[in-house]
């Protein structure tokens, strides 16, 4: 992205400078667009529970910006030479029926013919100006609010081997399944200063972009971060995808962990999430009005798991 010409149009509210997870576009004084695209490879054998899941893994992305989602476009690539097109139908009709839980229409797309099944969305939603919640206004003493549990990626990669239990997977689809809509009602009540969807890059991976973007550190809590129950178990066993293991490393020199805190619980710390919960940074005045709302609005997990704090470096400190 280097390569690409810089960004000068003053309309453009966020675009690449920051890693935040969609385009903001001013068209007059009160209304700005949001728009977003995400799409990857199946995580699930069954095709409806895929395209329940991917659709709420791209509207993730309008839910962390605070906006309110209009319509949602399909995209997928599809062997229609070797599987037979109702597993694409059943596909888009998961797809179909999330964004209708979500309350939007999807109103068309684009498919091509490809080796191996991919679907996403192209997301389009709107939002004032001035009420974008970007993932670069996090403050020093702001508290970490965690949405959904961790350990997804270890427990699809699990799965793909034969070694997880039937309940740990039905846990980990309906996290994956689970709309972050509520949670983000719950954050724009409150008013949060920053947030983020914790999805490829991880917990940690989501974190250091946010306190990059803002210009301080953070400090997480291991024991307050939820994790599906059989995470702590297949990681031991050496079980985890590959690109938990390459968030690790690319991370490794902007964390610190404390004494005992060793290399299953970073594994843990930096898996990769498909459509993880969000990861809100809030006044400590409002955490408590916070979990209130999350709360009232039956989001299941509102786990406060850090703080952050100041620090130039902006690095990451794990606490036991």
């Amino acid at each position: 992205m280097s390569q690409l010409p810089s960004i000068t149009d003053p309309n453009v509210l966020i675009g690449t400078k920051t890693a935040d997870d969609a385009a903001v576009y001013r068209v007059s004084d009160t209304l700005a667009i949001v728009q977003t695209v995400d799409y990857f490879t199946p995580v699930v054998d069954d095709p409806y529970t895929f395209g329940q899941i991917t659709a709420a893994n791209s509207l993730s992305d309008i839910y962390a910006m605070g906006a309110t989602p209009l319509f949602a476009l399909n995209i997928a690539g599809f062997p229609a030479d070797t599987l037979p097109l109702d597993v694409l139908s059943r596909i888009l009709q998961g797809g179909a029926d999330k964004a209708t839980e979500a309350g939007i229409s999807i109103i068309g797309g684009h498919t091509i013919k490809d080796a191996e099944p991919k679907y996403g969305m192209a997301v389009t939603a709107v939002i004032h100006p001035e009420k974008v919640i970007s993932n670069a206004g996090a403050k020093p003493g702001d508290r970490l609010i965690l949405t959904k549990p961790l350990g997804i990626g270890i427990i699809t990669t699990a799965m793909k081997q034969g070694k997880v239990s039937e309940k740990s997977i039905a846990e980990a689809v309906a996290v994956m399944t689970a709309l972050n809509k509520e949670a983000a009602e719950a954050m724009v009540a409150v008013g949060a200063h920053a947030c983020t969807d914790v999805t490829g890059f991880g917990l940690l991976g989501h974190l250091s972009e946010m306190v990059r973007g803002s210009g301080v550190g953070a400090v997480i809590k291991l024991a307050q971060v939820p994790v599906l129950e059989e995470t702590w178990a297949l990681v031991r066993q050496g079980i985890a995808p590959g690109g938990s293991r390459r968030n690790l490393e690319f991370l490794r020199d902007r964390i610190d962990a404390a004494p005992g805190i060793g290399e299953d619980e970073l594994l843990v710390l930096a898996d990769a999430q498909t459509s993880g919960g969000l990861l809100i940074a809030v006044p400590a005045s409002n955490s408590r009005r916070m979990n209130e709302e999350l709360g009232r609005r039956n989001v299941p997990i509102a786990a406060e798991i850090g703080e952050i704090v100041e620090d130039p470096e902006n690095r990451i400190r794990i606490e036991p």
